[in-house]
């Protein structure tokens, strides 16, 4: 395995080889086929193996929970306690870590843990088992080289960030990457890539870093393609005002359940950044050019659509076949 989990000051540890930060959990950490992990506080601890949630026969205490939290979001450079009760850190190459604590956890503490496959798909390995379900992997190929601007949507779970780095690996050696991440964990097979992540403030308020300054941070490092991560918040308003002053063969995620949800978060986010329908449909409109949706079903992740964003005759977005 290639991701690594250390405490500060410590050198890189594999984490699915020792998992001693996880603890009473290190026996769920080391299957490699396990992509999350949920302690739900009294609920007990489940794992994700890609067939949906399992029952894991571990019985944990809510003082071992709570140590184990607050060490690993030690561990991300983060505290917790009960004035921050909430907190999400990226450990080593791509470990994603939230905790929640009482009283904002109602049945002791929560622990989402999502951990990053150790493998890196191209196209091809995607290809070959049956994820292009719903479009032809020669059209993706094509809007990659074509260096179209796109989205990626999909519930959550569905492989919108396996995919999107699929994708990006795919992409000439020549260029260059520039990647903006609340949390990074984003990993692309491409000997170009630099990223940036958000900060939040310290315990005086001070020093955030958010994703908007970030992507307008990024424009100054001369991207061949620029890439958020995930598009959750005000940002949409800077990428999407970057992607229409011709950075093109950008990409970015977004929550949605189904292709026609798409044009409503997309609103919704703009409305965050004080943006009508209307305005948003404009920007959204000329600055993608494809939309490619995921779903999960059964224990597998296919590319199940895709989409070109248009205005309708009320001036609202819109989604219409590729």
């Amino acid at each position: 395995m290639s991701f690594v989990v250390r405490a500060p000051g410590e050198p890189d540890v594999p984490v699915r080889a020792v998992g001693r930060e996880f603890g009473p959990l290190a026996s769920v950490i080391y299957d490699t086929a396990v992509t999350d992990v949920f302690v739900n506080g009294v609920g007990g601890v489940w794992a994700d193996r890609g067939g949906g949630h399992e029952r894991v026969p571990l019985a944990l205490t809510e003082r071992d929970v709570r140590d184990l939290a607050v060490r690993l979001i030690a561990a991300g450079g983060r505290h917790i306690d009960e004035a921050t009760p909430l907190m999400d850190v990226r450990l080593g190459d791509g470990v994603r870590v939230h905790a929640a604590l009482p009283p904002v956890a109602t049945a002791g503490t929560y622990l989402s843990i999502r951990l990053p496959r150790a493998e890196r798909p191209a196209l091809a390995q995607l290809e070959s088992t049956g994820f292009f379900s719903g479009v032809d992997a020669s059209a993706v190929r094509e809007l990659v080289a074509a260096r179209a601007n796109l989205l990626i949507t999909g519930a959550g779970g569905s492989g919108k960030t396996t995919f999107l780095g699929a994708l990006l690996a795919a992409a000439p050696a020549t260029e260059r990457i520039v990647v903006i991440e609340d949390v990074a964990e984003l990993r692309i097979d491409h000997p170009h890539v630099v990223t940036l992540e958000a900060r939040q403030p310290n315990l005086e308020g001070a020093g955030e870093v958010g994703l908007p300054r970030l992507v307008r941070e990024a424009l100054r490092m001369r991207p061949d393609r620029l890439v958020l991560g995930e598009c959750r918040g005000a940002e949409v308003r800077d990428l999407l005002s970057a992607l229409n002053t011709g950075h093109d063969g950008g990409a970015g995620t977004l929550h949605a359940n189904s292709l026609a949800d798409v044009p409503a978060r997309l609103e919704a986010l703009g409305a965050l950044a004080g943006l009508d329908a209307t305005a948003t449909a404009r920007q959204a409109a000329s600055a993608i050019g494809a939309v490619l949706h995921l779903a999960r079903a059964g224990g597998s992740r296919r590319l199940v659509a895709g989409g070109r964003l248009a205005i309708d005759e009320r001036d609202r977005l819109t989604v219409v076949p590729l």
